[in-house]
Parts: C-alpha cells; structure tokens; sequence
C-alpha cells in the first residue's frame, strides 16, 4: 500500500522515512493524480484540524476517494469534542489515575507522538490516546480535580513545536509508525432495548413533524421498546439508552453528530450514524466520491481560490453554488451574471475554504428515493415552490409558498435507472441505515443532486402510502441491530477492527 505524508510545508519534515511521499494539503487537494490513486493510506499531519480547514478536507476527501486516512474525519472531530473527550477519560480512567499518580503539580501535558513518549513510564497511556484518537501528534492536557486526574482538552501538535531535544525520539517512533501495515482501532459493544429519540425544539426544519414522531414512539412500543424523547441537553443520559434515532437536521458541527459519535463509542446502536451524518452532510466530500465512482450527477468543480475563474468557462451561467454542509437548501444560491458569482464566491469563501460549483439544471420535481439498509421504502416526488427554482423557497413570507407539493409514487411505478442510481449511491455510504437520496431526471436520464442521511419523514407526505408500516420498518431495523450485536457479544467475536 502507498503511503502519503501530508503536512502544511514540506520542507518542515526533518525525517528521513524511507518510501513514503510527502506532500503540502494544497497538492492533496487540487492535484487530480492523487484523486485518482487507489489503495492508499494518507497520514493527515496537518497543524490545524478545524472544521471545514484544510486539514479537515485531507481527511475528508482521502475517505471519499476510498483512501484510508489517518486520522479520519471522526477522529478530527473528537479532538475538538470536550464531552467526547470528557468520554474518553472515564474510560482510561484507572490508567490515568495509575500512571499520573506521581506528579506533584496540578496540571500536565503529555506529548504523543505516533503513539508513544519519550519517557517510557508514559508509553501505556499514550498508546490508549492514540488508539481512542488515532492522531499522529497530540498532546493532551491533564488536571487534577478533588486529587482525581482528568483529561481536560487535547490538540495536535505542529512540526515545529516539537522540542529540539525530543526530536531523535519522535523520529524513531515515526520510522516505526510508518512501518505498520496496521493500525488498530477499538471496536465498539453494545447490549439491549432502551430508545432515545432526539429532537431540537429549536430547529426550524425538523425531518419530522409531531405526528410522525408519536408514530415512531408508537410503532417502537409495539415491537418491545422503551421510548424516550430526549434533547440536546440530556447528552449525559445516553449511556442508559441500547438505541438513538436522531429526528433533528444533522451537521457534524453541533450536537447531533456528538450524540451519534458518543453513541457508537458506546456500542449503543445508532441513527443516523456518525459515518452516515459526516459523509453526507458534506457536499465536497459527496461530489468526490459520485465522481471517483462515475455516478452520474449535475457537471461539479470543487472550487477553491486557484480554479474559482474556471467556474463560467467549464459551467456556463447560470449556475449554483453550494457551502459544504447546506442543507434544505438553506446555503445554496443560484448565480446569473459573473458579478453575482463574484460576490457570493466571496461571501461563501469565508465560511469554508472550499465550494461546490454545478451546472444549473431546472426540472419541475425532485425525486425523493427512501432508502432503508439497502431498500427502497418510499419514493416521492418533491414539486418546486411556486415561482422558485428549489424545493424550499426560504424568502416566502407564506408557509404555502415556502414548499413546493408532492405525490408520494409505489416503488414499482419509479423508472429503474432512478431506483438503481439513488441504491448505488447509498451503498457508497453505507450498507445499512437510512437515506433519502434527490434525484433529477434531466433528458430521460437520472442525476442525482445529494444523499441525506437525515431525510424527511412526515405523517401525511412520506407515509401516504405505507401509513404505519413505513415507521415499523424503521423501529424493527432499530431492533434488528440491536439483537445482531447482542449475537456477535454471545459468540465472543473479537472486538477489535483492523484498519
């Protein structure tokens, strides 16, 4: 397997690491070879991880290319979580206690690097970090509270803030980190029948409304659960849950995503998950990966500050533009003239360091494909708003202007390339959860516009055919996973992955 070392300069890299490449984010990013290659493990040394940096897309796009990053975009996300870092203490907390124990002062920073430390009384805590966070450079931070060691924060660390004098060590540890053929990740466990499912009375577009969610309530009573309501204020009461289905608009940026990753680390079984809620809820990440795995979708540039010129010569105007991680069309905006694309390049250019560009294609519906472990379980046709080119008119002072109609279609009545297309998408992301993927049929062929791991399902729209069937199939596929796990934990499979 090739092995590519990204850092934000190369020259930096004062290690002598025999067949590996080293490269700057930029090349990583922009550079169509590496979009290209197959079989592929990026190890992501960028200083700066923060949401929608560059460090964040090396991760991002090497997972949508089918490269196998390190660390990946969840592990990015961890490092800036306090409650899953709090998560992570309690686990290693005997460890901590152990190996702390010692230190007279109230604070302590431990370095990581590749795993290890250069004292060797530190080794066995840095490995369980590294193993839980799978950053090559971190530090974490430690301190002492009613004489109990807690780990308060940690963060990465940059090539030239590491001391002179451990330098020899860490190249050690880098010759042998990069010698692996694998690196070893702790798999999750799980256990029985309890169900959380989350909302957000804040959110202003819930995926469902009232009467769909005391259906849910309704049909997971019927097959065994015990169902609780929570909010985002009960993020400390997961643990006493087996089950979480999350019915609040998801982002890897707020609480949604904490809820879901706490939820795997936990073994409790989730959905969305936090792979699902990631890979989708990013529009470069999807554009990536529909087109390394030629699924067909609108013409698409990622666009970033060297290739923004290249935008009307290859998509014509009008296009759209589109932040990574819009949803409901909220952050999305359709350009006419090159003084608009101009302005809202600009505007959009301070939110994220990359933009999705795609060729503006005008159909009088969306399809609306619902799909649920690998099966269609509704399909819906979404109409646009009246005299508005989305489905969602967010400027209309009038609820009924604000959404275009629907009609809900049986499965079998949806042309085959528009089913096909939208299940071959959803199993790039996963084998099993559920999706909602658009669709739009332009000159008898399907395209499709995104995945939504996170799709509408409405009492009166997405259910108007299968009525409570549609919210058993959800509630059961809860239950099934549940008891899977519990099968796996009986047979004693080793709960360790391989990565």
């Amino acid at each position: 397997m090739r092995k590519i070392i990204v850092v934000d300069n190369p020259k930096q890299w004062k290690f002598g690491i025999e067949g590996v490449d080293i490269i700057a984010p930029k090349d990583y990013l922009t550079d169509n070879r590496y979009s290209m290659l197959k079989n592929v493990r990026i190890f992501n040394l960028c200083k700066d991880y923060s949401y929608q940096s560059k460090g964040y897309y090396v991760s991002l796009l090497a997972e949508a290319r089918g490269h196998k990053p390190l660390p990946d975009v969840k592990n990015i996300i961890d490092v800036e979580a306090r409650a899953l870092v709090r998560v992570i203490s309690d686990s290693l907390y005997d460890l901590i206690q152990q190996k702390l124990k010692k230190i007279k002062s109230n604070e302590f920073e431990l370095s990581v690097y590749f795993g290890q430390n250069v004292a060797k009384q530190y080794v066995q805590l840095c490995r369980e970090l590294h193993k839980h966070l799978q950053v090559p450079l971190l530090r974490a931070k430690f301190v002492k509270s009613k004489e109990e060691w807690i780990l308060q924060n940690v963060r990465t660390i940059a090539l030239n803030d590491i001391p002179e004098d451990h330098l020899p060590y860490v190249e050690q540890f880098a010759r042998e980190y990069f010698a692996r053929k694998r690196y070893v990740m702790p798999k999750e466990d799980s256990s029985i029948y309890d169900l959380a499912i989350l909302i957000n009375d804040k959110d202003p577009s819930p995926p469902s409304n009232k009467e769909a969610l005391q259906k849910f309530t309704n049909m997971a009573a019927k097959i065994g659960f015990a169902v609780e309501i929570i909010k985002p204020q009960d993020f400390n009461r997961l643990s006493a849950f087996d089950a979480l289905f999350i019915r609040t608009t998801t982002n890897v940026n707020d609480e949604t995503y904490r809820f879901a990753r706490r939820a795997a680390s936990e073994g409790i079984v989730v959905i969305d998950s936090p792979d699902a809620i990631m890979k989708c809820s990013n529009k470069v990440y999807l554009a990536e990966l529909l087109t390394v795995n030629n699924i067909p979708q609108p013409k698409t540039m990622i666009v970033h500050q060297r290739n923004k010129k290249d935008i009307i010569p290859t998509l014509g105007l009008p296009c759209v533009l589109k932040l990574p991680d819009s949803s409901f069309s909220l952050g999305v905006k359709k350009v006419k003239t090159k003084e608009e694309l101009e302005a809202t390049l600009k505007a959009l250019f301070k939110e994220s360091d990359l933009i999705i560009a795609q060729e503006y294609a005008y159909t009088d519906f969306d399809w609306r494909i619902g799909v649920l472990d690998g099966k269609v379980i509704y399909a819906c046709r979404y109409y646009m708003a009246k005299g508005h080119w989305q489905i969602y008119n967010w400027n209309s002072r009038t609820k009924q202007e604000k959404e275009g109609d629907f009609d809900c279609v049986p499965a079998e009545e949806v042309p085959a390339d528009i089913l096909e297309v939208s299940l071959k998408a959803c199993s790039l992301i996963a084998k099993d959860g559920l999706f909602g993927v658009d669709v739009k049929e332009v000159n008898g062929k399907p395209i499709i516009i995104e995945v939504n791991d996170n799709p509408s399902i409405d009492a009166g729209v997405e259910d108007f055919l299968l009525k409570d069937e549609l919210y058993l199939l959800i509630m059961q596929s809860l239950k099934n996973k549940i008891e899977d796990k519990i099968s796996v934990a009986k047979n004693g499979k080793q709960k360790v992955q391989l990565v």
